[in-house]
């Protein structure tokens, strides 16, 4: 097993074979088929509720949709009392069709079409957070057009004194946000349309923190900007969204997010701002994702064959990088680090050799696991690959080579049900498009 901190508190086993919710992963494997996600609800509940303690109650929890948009997930967090916060069209769908009511959603995200726009206008949702002039501009015609008052706030990209995350997305030139430094143009553009209605600042510099102090820094720089803005308009703002950020450990030398500082830091943060007219009656807002469901989600894959190559042992999975990219280091990673994972069904026993765990994709980049140290491998053995309810599924190439899609499953109190089924290679064959007519149907001179 390679592990970090946390995942044995989380999951359990008995006679050494892994539980996911309570499911034996071999009964979950025999009835569901691999590969497959396999999500553990008590994990799911035990983060939302560490979260809202965590938050003082001033804060408004939205879900990043991004993160694992399963309807049932969404649905989950929706009964907790979470809004949701999307980044597309399709995610609004997703969250309408979960339920969500319109003014309990958040579009953000850069490159919206006009489309789009027009639909979240239709739909009604709670706010639009426009990433550049243009975007301002498209939104108040189309607002116009449709003789509604558009409900926006501003991304910020701010100075880099707010940077920090395992990825940044603020701080320097990027794609998200409209540059701290070209705020005040941007308010007095926005200010102009009176199909618009101002309702705050969006500040999210980055993303995978595990440093509370970064947080904190980051919702106080939100707050300096928020209140620069209020002094200027001579009134409090409606919405102060902070973005997410909160991460995860993936790797050995990562620990969690130590959320009892985050608590002492945020409650001396919300006495501040509970003191300051400039921001009475404003809506503090954190939209999580990773840290609520990815380690909720675990990957479990078969073992389809194991052989040497040059003195070097090769375990081949059935599922790989197109399933689990983020696994494979093909997401973002600059330097490949290994996942947490176990032999599943040998949960417990010591390594006896050292292997490279692969998918079976014609392609070197298909490696899930390098030079691992592992119990004795065998035909027909699971592979679970953690913290993999978040960027997992629905981040990976899921149509190369035209394999199955892996489905998903729920597991609570030891019962598993079906929340997507898995697709078949006959679904590939279904999306061609003919030109003219298929060739089978052409008949020479």
């Amino acid at each position: 097993m390679q592990l970090v901190p946390g995942i044995e508190d989380l999951f359990s086993a008995s006679n050494g074979e892994l539980r996911i919710g309570g499911a034996p992963v071999g009964k979950l494997a025999d009835e569901f088929g691999t590969p497959l996600f396999a999500y553990d609800e008590s994990v799911m509940q035990q983060k939302w509720d560490a979260l809202r303690s965590t938050f003082p109650p001033r804060f408004e929890i939205y879900y990043s949709v991004k993160a694992n948009p399963n309807l049932n997930i969404l649905a989950f967090f929706l009964a907790q009392g979470a809004g949701l916060e999307i980044a597309s069209e399709g995610e609004l769908h997703q969250a309408r069709e979960a339920g969500c009511p319109p003014e309990r959603i958040l579009f953000a995200g850069p490159g919206k079409t006009p489309a789009e726009l027009q639909l979240a206008l239709t739909e009604g949702v709670g706010e639009i957070h426009a990433e550049s002039i243009l975007e301002i501009e498209r939104v108040a015609k189309i607002a116009a057009d449709l003789h509604r008052t558009a409900p926006v706030a501003i991304r910020v990209n701010p100075e880099a004194d707010a940077q920090g995350g395992a990825m940044r997305m603020g701080g320097k030139p990027a794609p998200f946000g409209i540059d701290e430094e070209l705020l005040d143009s941007a308010l007095d553009f926005t200010l102009s349309h009176p199909s618009i209605e101002f309702r705050g600042i969006h500040l999210f510099a980055g993303t995978q923190i595990l440093d509370s102090d970064v947080l904190l820094t980051q919702y106080r720089k939100g707050a300096q900007i928020a209140k620069r803005v209020a002094v200027r308009l001579r009134k409090a703002l409606h919405s102060l969204d902070f973005g997410g950020g909160l991460g995860v450990p993936y790797f050995q030398h990562e620990h969690p997010l130590d959320l009892a500082g985050l608590k002492t830091g945020l409650t001396n943060f919300d006495r501040e701002i509970a003191t300051d007219p400039d921001f009475s009656g404003t809506r503090l807002v954190v939209e999580p994702g990773r840290f609520l469901i990815a380690e909720a989600g675990v990957y479990i894959t078969r073992v389809l064959d194991v052989k040497i190559s040059r003195g070097k042992k090769f375990v081949i999975l059935n599922g790989g990088m197109n399933h689990h990219l983020a696994a494979s280091g093909n997401l973002g990673q600059t330097i490949k680090r290994n996942f947490p994972f176990a032999v599943a069904n040998k949960w417990g026993e010591a390594p006896q050799e050292t292997v490279e765990i692969v998918g079976p994709l014609c392609t070197p980049l298909d490696t899930l696991g390098r030079t691992l140290a592992v119990p004795r491998v065998e035909v027909g053995d699971l592979v679970a690959i953690f913290q993999s309810g978040a960027y997992a599924r629905t981040a990976s190439p899921l149509g190369f080579l035209s394999h199955p899609t892996p489905p998903e499953v729920l597991v609570n109190q030891g019962k598993a049900r079906l929340i997507r089924k898995r697709g078949e290679p006959s679904d590939y064959i279904r999306d061609v498009q003919f030109i003219g007519e298929p060739l089978a149907a052409r008949q020479d001179g």
